[in-house]
């Protein structure tokens, strides 16, 4: 008795899914010979493990790189990210600032003088201790955060970017480690829902200044360009920490190496996190929408289609996990180095 495909389709409808998206699940069932198809609704590991098989048998015919098998796996993709994004932790966002976590980064502009960069301490009942704020621009002569109103800024890992007004209470720049205590707050606006899963990367990459995002192109450099290391990666965007100094609103191309094949992505820096001490900059760049190919090979690894081994990939969702300032008598730890790079202001 073969299985019941009109509870399938019911089930998928149910679900949320279109016709189009059932019909080519059920190509996908039939092919991975699935005892349970409807599994492929709801699970992430057996729609990942079909969509390996999938990939398997096109690479033993020769065909994975033919258009028809591209748009066949980029609509699988579609497919795998919408079960993604299903899931209560993409919709379940936080409402005040007593959730956030330690290592949590977050930003605070200053008017007249720049965007500085912290993290959570320690989230106390009372206030929230966090780092000392650091930016590209020195403070005013005098200047003290206590009694300062601040808008802060920050990316929830796996949700969505938030904002809140707070009031620093406490400027303890003379301690040992420099921190600042902040009022906390029930009002936080949830705002810039994520739209692609990332994952951890570190990956040799090379960069290369654009003169234009125009320019943006996927063919292959033979020079060395400038030297960094990719520290995140998902579908329309990427991290990379590179040496020296770098500025938002640059355009650049970056070429690393995926599971043995080259990949080229080519973005906007939106954001930098300069690390003075270190002369490093980490570098956030949204991209633009890569190719078809070039998608798969990011997909194919942020989702860990075929990680043999769990602990040693990344899961999706899992970007690097901001350092926590050393303990009392601790001493401080050093981000290996980048190789040279310079982009400056």
């Amino acid at each position: 008795m073969g299985f019941p495909w009109v509870e399938f389709y019911l089930r998928g409808k149910e679900s949320g899914f279109t016709f189009r998206e059932i019909n080519l699940l059920r190509q996908v069932a039939v092919e991975n010979h699935l005892k349970n198809p409807a599994s492929l609704f709801w699970s992430e590991r057996q729609l990942d493990r079909s969509i390996r098989g999938t990939m398997i048998r096109m690479r033993a015919k020769g065909t994975v790189e033919e258009p028809k098998s591209v748009e066949f796996l980029g609509k699988l993709f579609d497919f795998r990210k919408k079960v993604e994004f299903n899931q209560p932790k993409y919709r379940i966002g936080i409402r005040s600032s007593r959730d956030m976590v330690p290592g949590q980064r977050i930003r605070i502009p200053l008017d007249g003088v720049g965007v500085f960069d912290s993290q959570v301490v320690e989230n106390m009942r009372k206030y929230m201790a966090v780092s000392h704020p650091t930016g590209s621009k020195p403070l005013p002569p005098g200047f003290s955060w206590e009694g300062q109103k601040i808008q802060v800024f920050f990316w929830r890992q796996e949700d969505a970017g938030y904002t809140f007004e707070s009031k620093v209470i406490g400027d303890y720049m003379d301690k040992q480690y420099p921190i600042l205590h902040i009022a906390h707050s029930e009002g936080l606006l949830r705002n810039q829902k994520r739209g692609s899963v990332r994952a951890e990367i570190s990956s040799p990459a090379n960069l290369y200044p654009l003169k234009t995002i125009d320019q943006a192109n996927e063919v292959v450099e033979t020079s060395s360009g400038y030297k960094g290391r990719m520290l995140d990666l998902s579908e329309d965007g990427f991290a990379v920490i590179v040496g020296g100094r770098a500025k938002a609103g640059l355009p650049l191309k970056i070429q690393f190496k995926l599971a043995g094949a080259v990949v080229i992505m080519c973005g906007i820096v939106k954001g930098v996190s300069f690390n003075q001490k270190n002369n490093q900059s980490i570098l956030h760049v949204q991209a633009v929408k890569p190719g078809d190919t070039t998608r798969i090979n990011i997909l194919t690894y942020v989702y860990g289609i075929f990680r043999e081994d769990a602990e040693k990939t990344p899961k999706p969702g899992q970007p690097p996990r901001p350092a926590r300032p050393p303990e009392r008598g601790e001493p401080e730890k050093k981000t290996a180095p980048a190789e040279d790079f310079s982009m400056g202001d």
